[in-house]
């Protein structure tokens, strides 16, 4: 997925419409299905038509709609909140949007986005829960799948539950203090006991859940969630780590977590950066861990996001034992790993019954100094090697590994940017990993992958090692 969402055209926003008018200006079917998406609002409708087809004159007579059969004049839509042309003439069309503009009325023209002062969305109504879906008119079947698949998604019973939600508020916020405590409640409520009960019909007994949860309210206790924020693309994030950023109070992230993942907590949590990258350090991870600890003796719900996993390469250990030591509770939350990601985007078996059972997750700055760690007897035996950071340190890497008796001819796989559109991928072998170290353009995360493994991998979409050192050279 894209890094950047883009701007939008259009404000989504919903607008009070109950005890005001909306006019539907048409008599086809274009006005019928417009009728039928505003009469699920308690508005009043009004409907212009001369001569309206028979399903719409009834719809009105149902609804108890306001039929005027006449002409279009502009003093029809005097008065209305939202006006909606819909005579199938494109000239008629624009002659009502003129007249609600200069009536300062928001209007839509049906079908004819480049009239419009506002768009109409897919909606699914829970009321009063309402999800709306828009796509600026660019795909309107589009919206109509993504509301099919919400509709599947939200149980029928949200709508009575919210509604019991309203009907306890003013006890809340009497009794519950504002801030964690009081969010604390309603995550309990709308996804406890209470939401349970609504869900197979019981309403008394949801009720009297909501009442014990009020009665058992007590001093917040703070937590911390180490979460693994995947290689980059949003859709690996894990469902479990997208529920624990919509609760947090406070959003801790490292500089390569993509901000549209760091986005997805609460519009109102605090956010902040604690990255390390090479050369640039905002905060020593003492003082992470020492804020970790402070946020949640305060009662705050805390988001730590980390790159990848947050046990790999993630020093989550030390955040771990910092936490222990404090008495502060906490949990981790596994993330995809970025030699998964550089594996998937090679199509490259980690294992390969036969060729290597065993693998090795290192960075590169442990093949340096003048000892060999144990575990290159490992990659010798035919272990894959995943090798993170290693662009800077890639001809040490190499000679190190050929010194201790690994083939030059070992097949390596190379991605830059894992499991991003953007990514690029290289392939070779362990006498070509040199050339990667020369490739000062690779400004993004890289992985190198290791072992006789990677020869099953596809090399369709990657370029040789060999060759992209003698471009970057060239240039």
């Amino acid at each position: 997925m894209a890094a950047y969402a883009g701007k939008l055209n259009t404000f989504p926003v919903f607008m009070r419409v109950k005890d005001r008018t909306v006019v539907i200006v048409g008599g086809g079917e274009e006005a019928l299905a417009k009728a039928r998406l505003v009469a699920q609002c308690d508005t009043a409708i009004r409907i212009v038509a001369d001569a309206p087809v028979p399903v719409l004159a009834a719809f009105a007579a149902e609804q108890g709609a306001e039929l005027l059969r006449a002409p279009y004049e502009a003093a029809q839509i005097d008065g209305a909140v939202l006006v909606f042309a819909a005579t199938g003439e494109e000239a008629q069309d624009a002659r009502v949007i003129a007249d609600a503009r200069a009536r300062n009325i928001p209007a839509n023209a049906v079908d004819r986005p480049q009239l419009c002062d506002f768009l109409t969305p897919a909606i699914v109504n829970r009321a009063p829960v309402t999800v709306a879906i828009g796509t600026e008119g660019a795909g309107p079947v589009l919206a109509q799948i993504i509301r099919a698949r919400i509709e599947r998604m939200l149980s029928p019973a949200l709508g009575p539950l919210a509604g019991l939600a309203a009907g306890l508020r003013e006890t809340v916020d009497r009794l519950v203090p504002r801030g964690s405590a009081r969010r604390r409640f309603w995550t309990d409520f709308f996804d406890g006991e209470p939401a349970r009960l609504m869900e197979i019909g019981d309403i008394s007994e949801a009720r009297a859940a909501a009442e014990r949860l009020l009665g058992q309210a007590a001093p917040v206790r703070g937590h911390v969630a180490l979460i693994g924020a995947g290689p980059g693309a949003e859709d690996l994030l894990t469902l479990r780590a997208q529920r624990l950023l919509m609760q947090a109070d406070v959003i801790l992230f490292d500089a390569l977590v993509p901000q549209p993942i760091v986005e997805m907590g609460r519009r109102d949590a605090e956010r902040i950066a604690v990255g390390k990258r090479k050369g640039c350090h905002s905060k020593a991870q003492g003082e992470i861990n020492a804020l970790l600890v402070e946020l949640a003796a305060a009662g705050k719900r805390v988001v730590r996001l980390k790159s990848g996993d947050p046990l790999i390469f993630g020093r989550a250990g030390e955040e771990m034992w910092a936490l222990r030591d404090a008495g502060i509770a906490y949990e981790i939350v596994p993330g995809v790993t970025a030699a998964f990601a550089a594996a998937a985007d090679f199509e490259l078996p980690l294992t390969l019954r036969g060729v290597s059972s065993s693998m090795v997750f290192t960075t590169g700055h442990d093949l340096k100094g003048s000892t060999l760690p144990d575990w290159a007897r490992l990659a010798i035996g035919g272990a894959t090697v995943a090798v993170y950071m290693g662009r800077s340190v890639a001809a040490e890497v190499a000679g190190r590994l050929i010194e201790a008796g690994l083939s030059p001819e070992t097949a390596v796989a190379v991605v830059e940017n894992a499991s991003l559109p953007g990514r690029r991928l290289f392939h070779g072998t362990l006498a070509d990993l040199p050339a990667l170290q020369r490739r000062e353009e690779l400004a993004g995360p890289v992985m190198t992958i290791i072992g006789d493994a990677v020869a099953g991998a596809n090399f369709d979409r990657s370029q040789p090692l060999a060759a992209a050192a003698a471009t970057a050279l060239a240039a």
